[in-house]
């Protein structure tokens, strides 16, 4: 496949500030016990006071240390041996790459974007940027064309595009559900917490609800675009699953007690479609020849 050399460059420049961002995150554990606030919408919420993360609640700054934790130890290693695959020329290693890329952008805009202001502001910034530009160069570096002829006609599409169409309404169905019945109640959405918008909402209903609903189409016709779109969601799922447990982790970890509801409803199945994902993905990977050849 095509080489991209402006990636030779972005991808150490992000794994330096991921090492930067999730390694002080996670570590950085100085400050002051827990203390109640207010919110603008009048409610009163737990902030944490250590660390990076003093600023936000005690389950936002617990949940994104279980993020780190997965950053650090899971998806820094798999963009390295995504990034070594895609160098040697590989198909396979390319798709990989823009699927973790993927997650490591929805990293670097959760960090941007959803946490509270802390010293490490700046790097936040250029985490998202350089993840940004090297997920369209990767992404947009796949000839479809090349793909296209080198995936096996024996791959199950049916299969693959009921998964994705499963995963588009489930997440819609699981953040949705929280906003609507805050709606109903005159209340606001349980997770708000100290932030003035759910912007975790905004984004995995918005984008990747909606790119899940699109993958499953376009795998129907059996278009390139859907291989395309497949890898790069069922990858970055699988790298949520994993998010998900170092998540729970924390959580249980700063005393936050989760109902069965909450592990059935939610951390369960993240984990279960990150388990569906490995195993489709893998399908997926065996009917892609990195030359051409027999269909």
């Amino acid at each position: 496949m095509k080489q991209q050399l402006t990636l030779n460059w972005l991808i150490p420049l992000i794994v330096i500030l991921t090492l930067v961002a999730a390694g002080v995150g996670l570590f950085w554990m100085d400050g002051s016990d827990p203390h109640p606030f207010t919110t603008v919408h009048g409610e009163t919420v737990d902030i944490y006071g250590k660390g990076l993360y003093s600023h936000d609640t005690v389950f936002s700054a617990s949940t994104t240390r279980g993020t780190d934790m997965v950053t650090l130890f899971v998806g820094l290693p798999l963009l390295l041996v995504s990034f070594a695959l895609y160098r040697r020329g590989s198909l396979r290693g390319g798709l990989m790459l823009s699927g973790v890329l993927a997650y490591f952008l929805y990293y670097g805009a959760s960090l941007g974007l959803d946490k509270a202001y802390n010293s490490l502001f700046l790097v936040y910034i250029a985490l998202f940027s350089a993840c940004f530009y090297a997920f369209v160069i990767a992404f947009t570096a796949i000839d479809l064309t090349q793909l296209s002829s080198r995936v096996s006609n024996r791959l199950p599409v049916r299969g693959m595009a009921i998964f994705m169409f499963i995963v588009g309404i489930g997440l819609a169905f699981i953040w949705l559900s929280d906003i609507v019945t805050a709606l109903l109640n005159d209340s606001i959405p349980a997770a708000l917490g100290s932030s003035t918008t759910p912007v975790t909402y905004t984004i995995d209903v918005g984008i990747i609800a909606v790119a899940c609903v699109l993958a499953g189409a376009q795998l129907l016709r059996r278009e390139p675009s859907g291989y395309l779109l497949f890898a790069v969601l069922s990858i970055m799922l699988i790298q949520v699953g994993a998010m998900v447990i170092g998540q729970t982790i924390m959580e249980m970890a700063a005393g936050i007690k989760l109902t069965p509801g909450e592990l059935i409803g939610k951390s369960a199945s993240f984990i279960v479609m990150a388990g569906a994902a490995t195993w489709l993905t893998a399908i997926l990977f065996k009917n892609i020849f990195e030359s051409k050849g027999i269909k």
